[in-house]
């Protein structure tokens, strides 16, 4: 699998969860799915940094 095509399955997924939300009218999960990414990202970044022990004192 090539470089350019994991990109795409990625991008498939966000279009493929998007539709979902539409169609379905599930808008209920879209705070949640946005929530667990928004803290996914801040656990990858703030691991490496000075700010990781305030972080693991949240959980």
């Amino acid at each position: 699998m090539t470089c350019y095509t994991q990109g795409m399955s990625k991008l498939s997924l966000f279009s493929e969860l998007w539709r979902f939300l539409r169609v379905r009218k599930k808008w209920w999960l879209l705070p949640l799915v946005l929530f667990i990414t928004v803290l996914g990202l801040v656990l990858i970044f703030a691991q490496g940094s000075a700010f990781a022990p305030f972080i693991y004192t949240v959980f």
